[in-house]
């Protein structure tokens, strides 16, 4: 049921519904994985599961979901803000290369050198974002790109059979079911070798070839790759997601940017996978 309090005093006070609270999930955009050689792995985007956000009546606040990076790029941030609010971001996975660079979760190391993995939970936040990438292999005959990080794992080395692993993600279960995001992307690897696998979460596995795309929606890191049959290409990093638990005796219906509305319990759940924005 909505509270209230009077404001002013006598029959001329207006009175204003109290704040009320949420829960929120935000993930940002996955990195990029590496172009050839030996790629290394995108890392997840920043991870970030939050209960109880007071909300203000009447505030509209925007919603900001991080897109996924394409093949060496980095992920972008998502957020929710509002006036008289503190914002809440994540921030996007870091990108695989010959050095993977930081971010929510570090980006693999590339294996043409001994490629070091970016550091994660770039944003300094308590409990962590994100994990690190692994490093790039060299060592010939065998190469590997280190495995982009995971929310839940970090990314698994590269070794002379391949590319390593990219770290598994988180499990989350705001909109009444359980979901694993923000995977990270497995390194590319040597033609005699195999690419490392893409962690749960939607992490795009490494590839011989090119990279496969982390999954749009978990916030996954992209495969690195490696140049069989051609030079090929890093795997795109999948975008992110932002989710809102409501309780249903207070949601307004006031919404833009066409967000999945579902109903769990007691709560309404709001998935975007756009920029949006709610008014409380």
């Amino acid at each position: 049921m909505f509270g209230y309090r009077s404001l002013g005093f006598g029959s001329g006070g207006a009175a204003a519904a109290d704040p009320y609270n949420i829960d929120i999930l935000l993930v940002a955009g996955g990195g990029g994985g590496a172009n050839c050689c030996h790629g290394g792995g995108g890392g997840a985007g920043g991870y970030r599961s939050l209960a109880d956000n007071a909300l203000t009546p009447g505030v509209q606040y925007t919603v900001t979901v991080g897109d996924g990076g394409a093949a060496t790029e980095k992920g972008s941030d998502s957020s929710f803000a509002g006036t008289g609010f503190t914002t809440l971001s994540s921030t996007g996975g870091g990108r695989g290369g010959t050095s993977g660079t930081n971010g929510g979760s570090g980006g693999g190391g590339s294996a043409p050198a001994v490629g070091a993995g970016g550091a994660g939970n770039e944003g300094g936040y308590d409990p962590a974002e994100g994990t690190a990438g692994g490093n790039g292999f060299h060592n010939a005959p065998g190469y590997g790109g280190g495995g982009g990080g995971g929310a839940g794992q970090a990314g698994s080395n590269g070794g002379s059979g391949g590319g390593g692993a990219g770290g598994n993600g988180s499990a989350n279960s705001i909109t009444g079911s359980s979901v694993t995001y923000a995977g990270g992307g497995g390194g590319g690897s040597h033609p005699g070798g195999s690419g490392g696998s893409g962690g749960s979460g939607g992490g795009g596995n490494g590839s011989l070839g090119s990279g496969q795309p982390g999954t749009a929606n978990l916030g996954a890191g992209g495969g690195g790759a490696e140049r069989q049959g051609g030079p090929g290409t890093g795997g795109a990093g999948g975008k992110g997601v932002v989710i809102l638990k409501v309780p249903t005796a207070n949601y307004t219906t006031t919404v833009t940017g066409s967000p999945t509305v579902t109903t769990s319990g007691d709560y309404k759940i709001l998935k975007f996978t756009g920029t949006g924005s709610y008014t409380a």
